[in-house]
């Protein structure tokens, strides 16, 4: 899988009192972003973190023993997992989150592109 980006776990933990969390996050960062992790159904997800729940669209990880809470967007077909937000499991009670992570929201439609890219077109041209 490829996580979305270390840098929005890293701004987490770098937040006043929240120090605690940064050897729980980098240890889940280490794990899912690596090549031999490889999810394509929420079954795969399920058996390598039982606590993960399943919010609209969105995957909740538990972090660090239920102390805070990883909300992420899985999407299975391109091994992509988006950081969407952290948070300690206070905020993550109070429900905030879920409008604004847009876990009920369906997924953004695809952007049609105009034309050939123009890395087509160059190979086209016999040149790379």
């Amino acid at each position: 899988m490829r996580v979305i980006s270390k840098a929005r776990l890293r701004q987490f933990w770098q937040l006043p009192g929240h120090q605690t969390a940064e050897g729980f996050l980098r240890a889940w960062y280490t794990h899912v972003n690596n090549k031999a992790v490889s999810w394509h159904s929420w079954g795969d997800v399920k058996a390598g973190f039982a606590t993960a729940s399943i919010v609209g669209n969105c995957i909740v990880f538990n972090i660090g023993g239920n102390r805070f809470r990883l909300v992420t967007r899985v999407l299975y077909r391109s091994q992509k997992v988006f950081i969407l937000r952290v948070m300690t499991h206070a905020e993550y009670d109070q429900d905030k989150w879920k409008e604004e992570c847009g876990c009920y929201e369906p997924p953004p439609e695809k952007q049609k592109r105009s034309g050939p890219s123009p890395r087509r077109e160059s190979q086209k041209d016999g040149k790379r």
